[in-house]
C-alpha cells in the first residue's frame, strides 16, 4: 500500500510539473513574441518580460564576440550593471523622439524603460559571466 501512495504522489508531482512547466513556457514565449506585436494592441508587463529576454539572449550573443570584460578594473566592473543601462535607455528614448518627430512608426524599445530593460539584462549576462 505504502508503495501505491508514492507511485500516486510522484505521479501527481510529475503532472504539477509538467503543468507548470507548460505554462511558464506559454508566459515565456508570448512574452517573447509581444515586443512585436503593434505597439497599441500590446501588453505593456508582457512587453517588458519579452524585452528583458531579448536582453538575455543578445548578451549571451555578445560573449561570443566579446569573450572579456570590457571594463577589466576589479573597482569597476559592476558599474555596467547601472551606467550603460541608463545611458542606452536615455539613448532609445532620444531615438524615439527624433522618429517621432519625423512622423515614424515607434516600438517600445524607442523608450527610456524598455530600452533600459534590455540593455540591463544585457549586461547583467555580461557582468555573470566576464571576469
Amino acid at each position: 500500500m505504502e508503495i501505491i501512495g508514492e507511485l500516486l504522489l510522484q505521479l501527481i508531482l510529475e503532472v504539477l510539473l509538467q503543468v507548470l512547466g507548460e505554462l511558464l513556457a506559454e508566459v515565456g514565449l508570448r512574452s517573447f513574441a509581444e515586443p512585436f506585436v503593434k505597439r497599441e494592441e500590446r501588453n505593456p508587463i508582457l512587453a517588458g518580460i519579452g524585452y528583458c529576454l531579448l536582453g538575455l539572449i543578445f548578451g549571451g550573443l555578445s560573449l561570443l564576440i566579446f569573450p572579456d570584460a570590457i571594463v577589466r578594473s576589479e573597482r569597476f566592473h559592476g558599474i555596467n550593471l547601472l551606467i550603460t543601462p541608463v545611458l542606452a535607455g536615455l539613448a532609445m528614448s532620444a531615438f524615439g523622439h527624433l522618429l517621432k518627430r519625423q512622423g515614424k512608426t515607434l516600438i517600445r524599445l524607442d523608450s527610456f524603460i524598455y530600452g533600459f530593460l534590455f540593455a540591463f539584462m544585457m549586461a547583467l549576462v555580461r557582468f555573470v559571466f566576464t571576469s
